[in-house]
């Protein structure tokens, strides 16, 4: 049965609108048909003929941009979605879409938000400007390391390994993803001992000093944990904000801690891996920048995890600007009042990466070494001053090399790493 193609209008403008940006291979029917179906399936379509009311029509989605290598733009009438509640537009414009026949991939590439969704969120209650105001530091990237081994260690060794780390120049110590309360390291114990050390750190070396401790659990037992961080005297909790949920993230936020959220997007790659397929971390980010998250993992385009360094900067123009440009790949997007998020770089980094980090990605940075503090040869300590030296040289337009000659723990780290 020949079917018409009601939700393609290609002179359509988009006004209040939220705006999705696809990548589509067909599944067997043209671009066009293909387009077609994800806008009605997305909307208020279905897959026959039925009755329809007139005043539903209004509330069709619109494919208003076709592109010949596949890329399609689509706009959604806001009044479409409950605007306050997340869980409900990803299940609109990323539900059923990624498992029809009738596309043989799909990617949701990038989403601009109407103002009628912005001003329902909070945003961020920090982002860049606040987090280095907290932090007192004005111009520098961030040097920040997760506590490693990842799981294993008991409250007073975790709690030792933050203490040198703080030490040797580090201004924010994490946990791992997958350290939660397990026996070995039970939250509160790990909690208390390690705000203790961040304690003793600044009095030693006059600079503030942040504990990431991973509140991430069941909802109810996370804003527990969230609430126990602030009382004990925290600034930070961080969070799996994938594992843990958007609905979940959102009761966080709107919980009103004055606690600055790290977000780390463990199982992103579930979703982004695939280039045809999928959600980008782009829409993850700008999801997780609306709820109200103050730092997030955009990778490091070097180091173990994969990543194209040019995607990689678009994410972080996508959370760090107020207003983003349009290109093949990026929709424009007017943030209004939601503030910039601080960008994070983790995964398998030492000293010898940090000149192509500022280089890509700037000093709005937080530079986040594990293996690449932990493992230097004369211990976690020397491992955190090396990093400061290369961030050192960097802004001093010093090659490693160079400065190394002068700084034996950079020296050591380079002979070690690269």
């Amino acid at each position: 049965m020949k079917k018409r193609l009601d939700f393609i209008n290609l002179k359509y403008k988009p006004r209040d609108d939220l705006v999705c940006l696809f990548k589509i291979v067909p599944n067997r029917i043209s671009l066009e048909k293909a387009a077609n179906t994800v806008a009605l399936e997305s909307s208020v379509g279905t897959w026959t003929k039925i009755k329809e009311r007139d005043y539903v029509e209004k509330l069709k989605a619109k494919v208003f941009s076709i592109k010949r290598n596949g890329w399609i733009k689509i706009a959604y009438p806001s009044e479409l979605f409950e605007k306050d509640n997340i869980p409900n537009i990803l299940s609109s414009i990323a539900g059923n879409i990624f498992g029809m026949k009738a596309v043989k991939s799909i990617r949701l590439e990038d989403i601009s938000f109407p103002t009628k969704i912005l001003g329902k969120f909070k945003g961020p209650r920090y982002g860049i400007k606040g987090v280095r105001r907290l932090l007192k530091v004005k111009n520098r990237p961030f040097i920040g390391t997760i506590i490693k081994p990842k799981l294993g260690l008991n409250p007073k060794h975790h709690a030792e390994s933050a203490y040198e780390s703080w030490k040797g120049g580090c201004d924010i110590v994490k946990d791992d993803e997958n350290l939660a309360s397990q026996k070995f390291n039970v939250f509160e114990k790990r909690l208390a001992k390690t705000l203790e050390m961040a304690d003793k750190t600044e009095k030693e070396t006059g600079e503030k000093k942040v504990y990431l401790v991973n509140a991430t659990a069941e909802t109810k037992e996370m804003l527990k944990r969230a609430q126990l961080a602030e009382k004990m005297g925290s600034k930070y909790i961080m969070v799996d904000i994938l594992t843990s949920g958007w609905a979940a993230i959102q009761t966080l936020r709107e919980a009103n801690f004055k606690l600055a959220i790290h977000a780390h997007r463990a199982m992103h790659a579930a979703f982004d891996r695939n280039p045809e397929h999928g959600m980008s971390m782009k829409v993850i980010a700008d999801f997780a920048r609306l709820i109200g998250v103050d730092q997030i993992h955009i990778g490091t385009g070097i180091g173990k995890l994969e990543g194209k360094i040019k995607d990689i900067r678009e994410i972080k123009e996508d959370i760090s600007r107020m207003k983003v440009k349009k290109t093949e790949k990026m929709l424009t997007q007017d943030w209004r009042n939601i503030k910039p998020v601080m960008p994070v770089s983790s995964g398998g980094l030492h000293p010898g990466h940090v000149p192509f980090l500022i280089k890509h990605l700037g000093k709005d940075l937080v530079i986040q070494a594990g293996g690449g503090i932990h493992g230097h040869p004369f211990g976690t300590q020397a491992g955190a001053i090396a990093m400061r030296q290369a961030v050192d040289a960097v802004l001093k337009k010093k090659s490693l090399k160079e400065y190394a000659r002068t700084h034996v723990e950079l020296e050591e780290a380079l002979n070690e790493w690269c």
